[in-house]
């Protein structure tokens, strides 16, 4: 694809602004991150995120969750599923149980492989292609994640390209901070089910000259299961994840006139999980919800993910400041699956088709997929697809920050430019296996590129501006946002492996500009009224004939702030003038994959609520009493009829409810803290919700049932730098129904314990 020039000269120039100071380190910089006993770990590139610490969180002018080290330590999460629990607003659709591949959406956004969410990892896009493929086939590590900041309403437009639901920002474990030598971590557990985890870190900061220091850290995390499902003919259903990050850095001393900083992070993850898009019928799941078909004893999923970054920061003055990006990120995901069946009247069914209604010409596509004791299938029965797919994603971002005073006002002022390009390479193929007594045989090995030769592209422009403007006790923040992306989808034939010819190129542009503004009054120092609106977008992908996602998005609300005490309440709308579909195999497939549907309009409203409350502080007890609360109310309906082949939705009827979107959500939190030991009890309530857009009552067939879960745990200080520590996932041992997506009923995951230790130098 061609380049845009003024993005090549924009990559210059901040390239030169990065590499220009370096030569002058000794003599200049900032300080520089400070370390993980601070709350805020995100000093390099604050200019980059919304919010960075928990404190800044409660006071800007829209919805924002800073969950902090502390917060994640108290139960050692390695889901995200069960950390963005305790954010109001998000929506999660469980797959596999352990949120190696997670689906999230933010106010309705949809949560098909978080694909409708501005994801990253320290202010870096981090889903494999965020512009031409950006369902997140790869996600960090969780369990080396230091902290999660989570953006809804206007801030989410200082992101992108995905500004409809909100933004995600992980943030990794910063270099550690100690006041002699190296300091870091080792973390050691085991549980149920093979679980294991080790993670560790090693590093810290040293001088290096009168006005320079250099800092530098090693962080290593294995994690792995042997899986709770059992397969009908034996083997492994868990994964196993190799995770490294490394990073050198440089900041100057106190004092010096410019100061500045620099870090560079490389990162690696390997992944291997023996996974499956085959579920179970739903007379099979009420049986033995955590059973699996022979039918997926080959399905594995490999991810390879790597990244590079360099982020630098100076301060020209009191006044003026810059912070720069530069990243690559590279994914290898190749997902070895079973596709479909082939059925009594000789045709290929889809599994998500065989496991809804397993009888007629589906039986025998049933009994291929079962391969009970003694049975023997025709050759190429079952059609096992390598999803083969290389990513790669590379850019640069400069934010200038301005401040001042004018016309009576202070202003902070952002102006950000980011040039950035992706793509998703497909290169896959179709093997065809013979089901024989519960084993899987190879009959056809097919040619690899042979089921799809392809390539998606995208090159984007992105210019951001916002002034945060004091005055009095009113803060007023307007901002906006221009995406130019062009997009470039080119195919070439199966028996092309080489790509001499293109069969077909299509060529597309996007222009579009994103407006959003919030209000701050803060009543008293105690109480705030804030209100927001923004536009939402979402690009289509390479290829596409959709049009793009759009809508305008509000929300307003009261917060109140007072040590132990904390409360926020607001309500959100959101009129979608078009929301897009895109048809995936993790959607349940039905459709060609990669095409794209127009829901038409759509309403999302409702309200949220937040509070939390020291009631051991209230009382002046000898302990800390932490309780907590978050619920989330939504309706959301289609305003408009259409038929549609995207399966979620099905044939609309104006009215009806979009699927995967529960009513409720609720989860409560309870701890006792002393400086010896503490515990936390948590409680998830999701209400029930539908698979398929629908309204009224929900056939048995389509019932994502409402379940309440609790997780408990605990940690005894042995000395000041070892800890014992447990927790146990689902303790009522719930069997729930988490989806019928991608193909048949699938469970969460049963009661889980493990214990450890935790050891810090």
């Amino acid at each position: 694809m061609r380049f845009y020039k003024s993005g090549l000269f924009i990559a210059t120039c901040a390239s030169a602004l990065l590499a220009a100071p370096v030569a002058a380190f000794a003599e200049e910089a900032v300080a520089a991150a400070t370390g993980a006993e601070t709350e805020d770990t995100t000093q390099i590139i604050d200019r980059i995120i919304v919010v960075g610490s928990r404190s800044d969180a409660a006071n800007i002018a829209g919805s924002a969750t800073f969950i902090d080290a502390e917060t994640l330590a108290k139960f050692s999460y390695g889901d995200i599923n069960r950390i963005l629990r305790q954010v109001p607003g998000v929506y999660i659709q469980e797959e596999e149980g352990f949120g190696l591949r997670p689906n999230i959406g933010i106010r309705g956004s949809g949560n098909d492989r978080t694909s409708k969410v501005a994801l990253m990892e320290d202010g870096v896009p981090i889903a494999p292609a965020p512009y031409s493929a950006a369902a997140a086939y790869y996600f960090p590590t969780m369990a080396r994640v230091h902290s999660v900041e989570v953006v809804k309403g206007p801030g989410a437009i200082k992101y992108g390209p995905q500004t409809v639901g909100g933004a995600i920002n992980l943030f990794s474990t910063p270099i550690p901070e100690r006041e002699q030598g190296l300091g870091g971590f080792v973390n050691a557990f085991a549980g149920e089910d093979g679980f294991m985890r080790v993670h560790g870190q090693a590093g810290g900061w040293m001088p290096a000259g009168e006005a320079l220091e250099v800092g530098a850290s090693l962080e290593y995390i294995r994690d792995e299961s042997d899986g709770f499902k059992t397969l009908d003919s034996g083997g492994p259903t868990g994964f196993e994840i190799d995770d490294y990050v490394a990073k050198l850095a440089l900041r100057s001393g106190e004092g010096v006139a410019m100061p500045q900083s620099l870090e560079l992070k490389i990162q690696n993850s390997d992944q291997v999980s023996d996974e499956t898009y085959l579920g179970l019928t739903l007379a099979d799941f009420n049986a033995d919800p955590y059973r699996r078909y022979s039918g997926s004893q080959l399905d594995q999923i490999m991810v390879d993910h790597k990244t590079w970054q360099a982020s630098h920061r100076i301060a020209f003055s009191d006044s003026i400041d810059l912070t720069t990006i530069a990243y690559k990120t590279e994914t290898q995901r190749a997902w070895y699956k079973l596709q479909d069946v082939l059925g009594g009247d000789g045709s290929y069914k889809s599994i998500a088709g065989v496991l809804g209604d397993p009888t007629g010409a589906n039986a025998e596509a049933y009994d291929n997929l079962v391969g009970a004791a003694g049975y023997v299938s025709p050759d190429d029965a079952l059609r096992v697809r390598n999803n083969n797919r290389a990513y790669e994603a590379r850019g640069i971002q400069s934010v200038l920050g301005l401040s001042g005073s004018f016309a009576g006002a202070d202003h902070q002022v952002e102006i950000s430019v980011r040039y950035h390009e992706d793509e998703e390479d497909r290169f896959q193929q179709q093997d065809g296996y013979r089901m024989d007594n519960g084993a899987m045989v190879l009959t056809t090995d097919a040619a690899p590129g042979s089921q799809a030769n392809r390539l998606g592209e995208a090159e984007a422009l992105a210019v951001f501006i916002r002034d945060t403007i004091d005055w009095g006790r009113f803060t007023f923040t307007p901002g906006l946002r221009y995406e130019k992306i062009d997009l470039m989808r080119t195919d070439w034939a199966g028996d092309d492996p080489d790509r001499t010819t293109p069969t077909r190129v299509r060529e597309s542009s996007i222009d579009v500009v994103i407006p959003g503004a919030s209000l701050l009054y803060s009543v008293t120092d105690k109480w705030q009224l804030f209100a927001g609106a923004h536009k939402g977008f979402s690009n289509p992908s390479p290829g596409s004939t959709a049009d793009e996602e759009s809508s305008w998005n509000y929300e307003g609300g009261m917060r109140f702030n007072a040590d132990p005490a904390y409360f926020q309440l607001l309500g959100f709308f959101s009129d979608y003038s078009n929301l897009l579909g895109t048809c995936t195999a993790s959607t349940g497939g039905g459709c060609t994959i990669g095409d794209q549907f127009d829901g038409g309009e759509v309403d999302i409203k409702g309200f949220e609520l937040t509070a939390g409350y020291d009631a051991g502080q209230f009382f002046e007890l000898p302990v800390s009493v932490p309780l907590s609360v978050n619920y989330t109310y939504t309706d959301a309906e289609f305003k408009t009829g259409f038929a549609s082949d995207f399966e979620p939705w099905g044939d609309v009827t104006q009215g009806d409810e979009l699927p995967y979107l529960p009513g409720s959500q609720l989860t409560l939190s309870a701890g006792i803290e002393t400086a010896k030991w503490r515990g936390t009890l948590a409680m998830n309530h999701v209400g029930e919700a539908r698979a398929v857009a629908g309204q009224g009552a929900i056939p048995a067939s389509q019932a994502i049932d409402a379940r309440t879960l609790f997780d408990l745990s605990g940690e005894v200080i042995l000395t000041e730098w070892a800890s014992l520590f447990g927790s146990v996932e689902n303790l009522t041992d719930e069997t729930y129904l988490v989806s019928f997506a991608p193909a048949g009923a699938r469970p969460g995951k049963p009661r889980t314990a493990f214990a450890g230790v935790k050891f810090t130098f």
